[in-house]
């Protein structure tokens, strides 16, 4: 390992947290480098369960440093509160340990007013945002009127843009959605006191992690969400606001595409998503309910119930060519475990024919219809697997497929929540 990122190669909610927690025991550099509080991990490690939102997840080890890249927009108020969330759980967070990008954006209150306010009014188009503000700090970021870390640390700077964008955005928020002004003092005291308590985390992360990469450590960089949640690749306009696959690693966290060497895609051996938006193989009978309780497929961040339904192949090898995967982790092997037939979509019926890409128009996507392959199950329980020999015959076969289907390798398998409960297949 010198530079790898681990990505989403479905709908996000993968279990990149557990991945990359397991892959962190080999790093010494961990970075998140895009998105925000709307994405959680969680790992479980011994008899302990970690929920994680903005922190990387090597945080749980003592010997690793954590990066908040400049890809991320980050809540002041969330970020500490998980700090605190940490901490109380025995994990030290320190300066030493993690260190935030002055060039990241900052989610104010009126972000996540205004992104609760626009939801509303969309009424039945709503697009299923987490409602934390992070699509419209991205539209600040993008029209140039965000405020990033840095200016927190100036603070006639940041009077002054805290002054035109409350000016600017109580106009919408009362005009446009009929809601309550916000209160410039109030803010402007709140969000000094969060700078005063991260002052010492905060630093310039793109040559901390240069120089890093330059001494030979080992780098691994963790997205959040996933390639079909990108805001380019994915289900638009139900995605993200911004790059989870592995080409935003680079703008996200400040380093050049030469000093990333593998890139891991993790997807679960069905598929899922939460929101809004198509979702070919989605199971809408009592086979997609099974999978929903037996994997618990509840969000992490909002706790919402995931749709559910079976592995898609299409999307799998659209995620492999997007981000030029070099191998796959499947997770939640386990789920499939004691059900007579698994189908895997291996491509779909549009309009007569059978495709085997991922259509850009929702319109088309909505119209297709899944060709399944029918694989035999296994009804012998595998999360006390410690290899690959160990796992039943039918599941190798269904592994098998994927490696086939996709042209990517698959170098991890996980058959259960706990660390150890993860097969290597393939070293990388």
């Amino acid at each position: 390992m010198s530079g790898v990122v681990v990505i989403g190669a479905q709908w996000g909610d993968e279990g990149k947290g557990k991945i990359t927690d397991f892959l962190a025991e080999g790093a010494e550099v961990v970075v998140r480098y895009q998105g925000g509080n709307n994405a959680g991990h969680t790992v479980e490690v011994e008899d302990k369960k970690y929920k994680l939102h903005l922190v990387p997840s090597g945080i749980l080890y003592d010997d690793k440093l954590c990066i908040i890249g400049n890809g991320v927009v980050i809540d002041p108020k969330a970020l500490l509160e998980e700090i605190e969330y940490l901490e109380g759980e025995g994990v030290k967070v320190t300066p030493e340990k993690l260190v935030i990008s002055d060039r990241a954006h900052v989610i104010m209150p009126y972000h996540k007013i205004i992104d609760g306010l626009s939801e509303k009014k969309r009424g039945k188009s709503d697009i299923g945002t987490t409602g934390k503000g992070i699509g419209p700090c991205y539209t600040d970021k993008h029209e140039r009127s965000g405020i990033r870390m840095c200016d927190l640390y100036h603070e006639d700077v940041f009077k002054e843009k805290l002054k035109q964008n409350i000016e600017v955005k109580n106009r919408i928020i009362c005009e446009i959605y009929d809601g309550e002004p916000l209160s410039f003092d109030n803010i402007y005291d709140e969000y000094m006191e969060y700078a005063k308590r991260l002052k010492d985390f905060v630093v310039d992360t793109s040559v901390v992690l240069y120089d890093s990469i330059k001494s030979g450590k080992k780098v691994l960089f963790e997205g959040a969400q996933g390639t079909l949640l990108d805001i380019d690749y994915g289900t638009y306009p139900y995605v993200t606001s911004s790059h989870p696959i592995s080409g935003g690693v680079c703008i996200g966290a400040g380093v050049g595409p030469t000093m990333i060497t593998n890139a891991v895609g993790v997807c679960k051996a069905y598929t899922t998503r939460v929101g809004k938006g198509p979702f070919p193989t989605e199971l809408f009978d009592g086979m997609g309910d099974y999978i929903r309780e037996k994997g618990f497929e509840y969000g992490t961040t909002t706790g919402r119930a995931r749709r559910c339904g079976w592995l898609d192949l299409v999307i799998l090898k659209y995620a492999a060519r997007i981000s030029g995967l070099t191998s796959l982790a499947i997770t939640k092997l386990d789920t499939l475990s004691n059900i007579d037939k698994i189908k895997v979509c291996t491509g779909y019926e549009l309009d007569g024919k059978v495709i085997d890409y991922f259509p850009a128009s929702l319109e088309d996507l909505g119209r297709c219809k899944p060709v399944y392959e029918e694989f035999d199950g296994w009804d012998s329980s595998i999360e006390k697997a410690k290899t690959f020999e160990d796992l039943p015959q039918n599941s190798k076969i269904y592994l098998k497929k994927i490696e086939e289907f996709t042209g990517v390798k698959v170098s991890i398998v996980s058959v259960g929540p706990a660390r150890h409960q993860t097969i290597v297949i393939n070293k990388m």
